[in-house]
Protein backbone atom coordinates (compact mmCIF):
# COMPACT_ATOMS: atom_id res chain seq x y z
CA UNK A 1 0.00 0.00 0.00
CA UNK A 2 1.27 3.44 -0.92
CA UNK A 3 1.10 6.01 1.87
CA UNK A 4 1.29 9.74 1.24
CA UNK A 5 0.62 13.08 2.89
CA UNK A 6 -1.21 15.96 1.27
CA UNK A 7 -1.17 19.52 2.63
CA UNK A 8 -3.95 21.79 1.44
CA UNK A 9 -5.56 25.13 2.18
CA UNK A 10 -9.36 25.48 2.34
CA UNK A 11 -11.80 28.32 2.87
CA UNK A 12 -15.12 28.32 4.72
CA UNK A 13 -17.47 30.96 3.30
CA UNK A 14 -20.90 31.15 4.95
CA UNK A 15 -23.53 33.65 3.84
CA UNK A 16 -27.27 33.78 4.59
CA UNK A 17 -27.31 30.30 6.20
CA UNK A 18 -25.56 28.79 3.16
CA UNK A 19 -22.01 27.58 2.70
CA UNK A 20 -20.09 27.75 -0.56
CA UNK A 21 -18.91 24.28 -1.60
CA UNK A 22 -17.42 22.66 -4.68
CA UNK A 23 -18.16 19.17 -5.94
CA UNK A 24 -14.99 17.09 -6.27
CA UNK A 25 -14.30 15.80 -9.79
CA UNK A 26 -11.46 13.39 -8.99
CA UNK A 27 -9.47 11.69 -6.27
CA UNK A 28 -10.65 9.74 -3.24
CA UNK A 29 -13.59 12.13 -2.69
CA UNK A 30 -14.98 12.19 -6.24
CA UNK A 31 -18.61 13.32 -6.18
CA UNK A 32 -18.44 14.68 -2.63
CA UNK A 33 -18.91 18.30 -1.58
CA UNK A 34 -15.81 20.10 -0.29
CA UNK A 35 -14.65 23.56 0.65
CA UNK A 36 -12.95 25.53 -2.11
CA UNK A 37 -9.23 24.94 -1.80
CA UNK A 38 -6.38 22.67 -2.70
CA UNK A 39 -2.70 21.93 -2.59
CA UNK A 40 -0.02 24.50 -1.89
CA UNK A 41 2.21 25.01 -4.91
CA UNK A 42 5.99 25.15 -4.49
CA UNK A 43 7.05 28.46 -2.92
CA UNK A 44 3.47 29.59 -2.35
CA UNK A 45 2.27 31.04 0.96
CA UNK A 46 -0.90 29.38 2.34
CA UNK A 47 -2.90 32.62 2.03
CA UNK A 48 -1.87 32.88 -1.64
CA UNK A 49 -3.08 29.30 -2.12
CA UNK A 50 -6.44 30.24 -0.61
CA UNK A 51 -6.89 33.16 -3.00
CA UNK A 52 -5.71 31.20 -6.05
CA UNK A 53 -7.90 28.19 -5.34
CA UNK A 54 -10.96 30.35 -4.65
CA UNK A 55 -10.50 32.09 -7.98
CA UNK A 56 -9.90 28.82 -9.87
CA UNK A 57 -12.84 26.97 -8.34
CA UNK A 58 -15.44 29.67 -7.65
CA UNK A 59 -14.51 32.77 -9.66
CA UNK A 60 -14.26 34.85 -6.47
CA UNK A 61 -11.26 37.19 -6.46
CA UNK A 62 -12.00 39.70 -3.70
CA UNK A 63 -11.94 37.95 -0.34
CA UNK A 64 -10.51 38.14 3.14
CA UNK A 65 -9.34 35.01 4.94
CA UNK A 66 -8.73 34.63 8.66
CA UNK A 67 -6.89 31.54 9.86
CA UNK A 68 -9.36 29.28 11.66
CA UNK A 69 -7.72 25.92 12.34
CA UNK A 70 -5.61 23.09 11.01
CA UNK A 71 -7.12 19.62 10.95
CA UNK A 72 -6.22 16.25 9.47
CA UNK A 73 -7.53 12.78 8.81
CA UNK A 74 -6.33 9.51 7.29
CA UNK A 75 -8.19 7.54 4.67
CA UNK A 76 -7.56 4.23 2.90
CA UNK A 77 -9.10 4.05 -0.56
CA UNK A 78 -8.71 2.05 -3.79
CA UNK A 79 -6.21 3.74 -6.09
CA UNK A 80 -7.04 1.28 -8.87
CA UNK A 81 -8.38 -2.27 -9.21
CA UNK A 82 -5.33 -3.83 -7.57
CA UNK A 83 -3.85 -1.22 -5.25
CA UNK A 84 -4.89 0.67 -2.13
CA UNK A 85 -3.55 4.03 -1.05
CA UNK A 86 -3.51 5.58 2.40
CA UNK A 87 -3.85 9.34 2.50
CA UNK A 88 -2.92 11.57 5.43
CA UNK A 89 -4.67 14.82 4.51
CA UNK A 90 -3.77 17.97 6.43
CA UNK A 91 -5.90 21.05 5.93
CA UNK A 92 -5.16 24.66 6.84
CA UNK A 93 -8.63 26.14 7.25
CA UNK A 94 -9.53 29.81 6.81
CA UNK A 95 -12.80 31.59 7.54
CA UNK A 96 -13.53 33.61 4.42
CA UNK A 97 -15.55 36.78 3.92
CA UNK A 98 -16.30 38.58 0.66
CA UNK A 99 -14.84 42.03 0.08
CA UNK A 100 -16.88 42.59 -3.08
CA UNK A 101 -20.33 41.12 -3.72
CA UNK A 102 -20.04 41.61 -7.49
CA UNK A 103 -18.83 38.31 -8.90
CA UNK A 104 -20.08 35.56 -11.15
CA UNK A 105 -19.99 32.22 -9.38
CA UNK A 106 -18.43 29.39 -11.40
CA UNK A 107 -21.26 26.89 -11.38
CA UNK A 108 -19.59 24.78 -14.07
CA UNK A 109 -16.43 22.95 -13.13
CA UNK A 110 -13.18 22.53 -14.98
CA UNK A 111 -13.62 18.77 -15.19
CA UNK A 112 -10.31 18.25 -13.44
CA UNK A 113 -10.60 19.28 -9.79
CA UNK A 114 -14.16 20.57 -9.56
CA UNK A 115 -17.53 19.82 -11.10
CA UNK A 116 -18.59 23.33 -10.09
CA UNK A 117 -19.39 25.44 -7.04
CA UNK A 118 -22.71 26.00 -5.35
CA UNK A 119 -24.26 27.68 -2.32
CA UNK A 120 -25.64 24.87 -0.12
CA UNK A 121 -28.08 25.42 2.73
CA UNK A 122 -26.38 24.44 5.97
CA UNK A 123 -29.48 22.55 7.11
CA UNK A 124 -29.14 20.30 4.02
CA UNK A 125 -25.56 19.19 4.71
CA UNK A 126 -26.59 16.04 6.59
CA UNK A 127 -28.25 14.79 3.40
CA UNK A 128 -25.17 15.17 1.18
CA UNK A 129 -21.94 13.29 0.55
CA UNK A 130 -19.31 15.48 2.21
CA UNK A 131 -15.54 15.36 2.58
CA UNK A 132 -14.14 14.83 6.09
CA UNK A 133 -13.12 18.50 6.35
CA UNK A 134 -16.68 19.71 5.67
CA UNK A 135 -18.10 17.16 8.11
CA UNK A 136 -15.66 18.24 10.83
CA UNK A 137 -16.00 22.02 10.40
CA UNK A 138 -19.73 22.25 9.60
CA UNK A 139 -21.16 19.26 11.49
CA UNK A 140 -18.60 18.79 14.26
CA UNK A 141 -17.53 15.24 13.37
CA UNK A 142 -15.75 13.23 10.68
Amino acid sequence: MIKYTQLGVYGVLVKNDKVLLIKKARGPHTGKWDFPGGSIEFGEEPYETLKREFWEETGITSLKGVLHDSISYTLIYPYNDTQLEELHHIGIIYNVSLLDMNFELKIEGDGQDSEGSQWIEIKQLNNLALTPFVKKIMLGHY
